[in-house]
């Protein structure tokens, strides 16, 4: 770990960051494939084919920060497949905050899949169309995790907000460290369309590139960390300056602008789903 000093992007002040002193060969190692996925620096590629798929995750554990990579996803016909990169820590009443990729047919847009486990529930899909193509270039996507809030972030653009309510008895993710995961992996059964559209092999290998891998955030040092991590009078979390406790008015725009053009799914509008009992953070105020 480094310390430096970098800009608040909210404030334009500058905060005192505890930041992870790497790239993808000092933080990650690969897990599964390891014949088709690569790290070589600042670079991370994951291979996908018809023998395996590919997947590294960090060497520790976090709790609370920001978490980021620049990622390039799988170009043309990527059908059945998903490039998933996401916060994990294990267990059954494991936590999760994820950013999953959902592959499709040459020329129709990615699906960017989101969802947060608490004590090892889920159910919380959000999901999206992009305002770009993921596939000509790199973009940065960060996940935002603070005491008080999870944001999903693309390019500084802010999709999702999952606000903390635990004490009116909403379960939120602050008491487990999560290492940082990501794959590339066939999910043909469910990925595209709710699996009626398969992966085409013949498209194969399969390629995703990451690269830029930050953890500005605070390492897990077992059930110490759950106070320390979270105190706002330690100089260095600053993620949990009250700057941070909730979106900026054009955050709050960018946000908005967002879920009206490009959202395509909320878990807190399927009342079919939940048989008309939604889940008790549907009627919270997120943002």
């Amino acid at each position: 770990m480094v310390f430096v000093y970098r800009k608040s992007f909210r404030s334009g002040k500058c905060s005192g960051i505890m930041t992870v002193d790497a790239n993808f060969a000092k933080s990650m190692r690969i897990t599964w494939g390891t014949q088709h996925a690569s790290i070589q620096g600042e670079d991370l590629q994951l291979v996908l084919d018809q023998t395996s798929g590919s997947a590294a995750q960090t060497k520790i554990p976090f709790l609370f920060g920001s978490i980021e990579s620049k990622i390039k996803l799988v170009p043309n016909n990527s059908a059945g497949t998903v490039t998933a990169y996401y916060l994990s820590s294990t267990g059954s009443a494991h936590d999760e905050i994820d950013f999953e990729f959902l592959g499709n047919v040459s020329g129709e847009p990615y699906i960017v899949h989101t969802n947060i486990y608490t004590q090892g529930n889920g159910s919380r899909e959000q999901q999206f169309y992009l305002w770009f193509d993921p596939t000509a270039d790199f973009h940065n996507y960060t996940i935002h995790w603070n005491p008080s809030q999870v944001v999903w972030f693309i390019d500084s653009i802010p999709i999702r907000v999952f606000s903390n309510y635990e004490n009116e008895g909403i379960a939120y993710p602050n008491k487990q460290g999560m290492k940082v995961y990501t794959s590339l992996w066939n999910a043909d059964n469910w990925a595209t369309r709710g699996g009626l559209v398969k992966t085409n092999w013949t498209n194969a290998p399969f390629i995703a590139r990451l690269n830029h891998f930050r953890a500005r955030a605070c390492k897990w040092n077992g059930p110490i960390s759950i106070n320390n991590c979270a105190s706002n009078n330690v100089p260095s979390n600053w993620w949990a300056s009250p700057i941070y406790k909730q979106l900026s008015y054009a955050q709050m725009g960018q946000l908005n602008w967002v879920r009206s053009n490009y959202m395509i799914y909320d878990y807190c509008k399927d009342t079919k789903r939940f048989n008309g009992q939604l889940p008790p953070e549907c009627f919270k105020t997120q943002f």
